[in-house]
């Protein structure tokens, strides 16, 4: 089991030890797998984005392995209903009572599979879990656990029978991560295993190891806050921010909750990197998962084919970096 402490340091060590049991099982796809470790770190959400077969599931899965964390899935489709999620009441004839019969969503990491494929109420469902760590059941609040988190897929490219998340549910999610392909390399390395006998998407025969507990995940978020910003990290945050509302792509730009996610995940890479203090290009790595969700082009834009990343990485080009 890792030792963390409250040190940047500890938080270093815990970071790579997860991200080596991660890579027992994922093949490449190292900067995703640093948002979703992060995400747990900072009481965040994820929303994950790829075509089938990139290994959104089973990246969650194997993180909930190496956090000794309880794991579930969720498929969303159109009939889903809200208490399929949360949980009911049902009536206990034994003992003439009505009992809770808890959903998926207790649990620390949930996997809400294509969640764009379920109507909004149902997706509303998450929204206070995602922001309050509680869902309400007739009326009566349940705590959800202290570890949380809510990775959300959807596929970018079927849109026939999907509903479009709403601007307000987005905005909760702290990243968007893509999942791409593997490099041609990383792809071979994977038929190799095949080829060989292993089976990449069984973690127990792949030797996945829990090195954290949840204590332990609590205390590296305590050395994410004592991570220090200079007041002019502060202005870069929230001019790169601002900026998002003047660009002439942008149609509606970043809101104040976008600004204060951006400066979390820096604070939280510049501590998985051994630093006690952000730096510049902490800000800039982070723009893009943080961003891109909240980011709505104009419809110019959009015919340009810019993309969101674009945009940022225009925006990060205006904005003067200090010194």
């Amino acid at each position: 089991m890792t030792i963390v402490n409250e040190t940047t340091g500890g938080l270093k060590a815990a970071a790579d030890a997860v991200r080596a049991e991660m890579h027992k099982v994922i093949i490449g796809q190292d900067e995703p797998l640093t948002w979703l470790l992060l995400a747990v770190f900072l009481r965040g959400h994820v929303l994950l984005e790829g075509v089938p077969g990139t290994a959104k599931t089973l990246a969650v899965r194997t993180l909930a392995r190496a956090l000794q964390a309880s794991f579930r899935r969720v498929q969303f489709t159109p009939d889903l209903m809200p208490s399929d999620v949360t949980g009911v009441h049902i009536f206990d004839l034994q003992r003439n009572a009505f009992t809770l019969r808890k959903g998926p969503i207790f649990t620390d990491l949930l996997l809400a599979d294509e969640i764009n494929r379920t109507p909004a109420k149902t997706q509303a469902a998450l929204l206070e879990a995602m922001q309050e760590r509680s869902v309400t059941i007739d009326g009566e609040s349940h705590p959800l656990p202290a570890v949380f988190t809510v990775f959300a897929t959807q596929n970018p490219i079927e849109m026939e029978g999907t509903y479009p998340l709403p601007e307000a549910q987005t905005d909760r999610f702290l990243f968007k991560v893509a999942l791409t392909y593997p490099s041609p390399a990383e792809e071979e390395a994977v038929l190799r295993a095949y080829h060989e006998g292993k089976e990449p998407h069984d973690i127990d025969r792949a030797g996945v190891r829990p090195v954290l507990t949840a204590e332990q995940v609590l205390a590296a978020r305590k050395s994410i806050d004592a991570v220090q910003v200079s007041d002019g990290l502060i202005t870069y945050v929230r001019k790169v921010v601002g900026v998002t509302r003047e660009s002439p792509d942008v149609l509606l730009g970043c809101g104040t909750r976008a600004g204060i996610h951006l400066l979390l995940a820096a604070k939280g890479l510049a501590a998985m990197e051994g630093r006690g203090y952000v730096i510049p290009d902490d800000v800039k790595r982070a723009s893009v998962p943080v961003m891109r969700h909240r980011m709505i082009l104009n419809p110019e834009a959009e015919v340009e084919g810019l993309r969101a990343e674009q945009v940022i990485d225009r925006i990060l080009a205006k904005v003067e970096v200090p010194r």
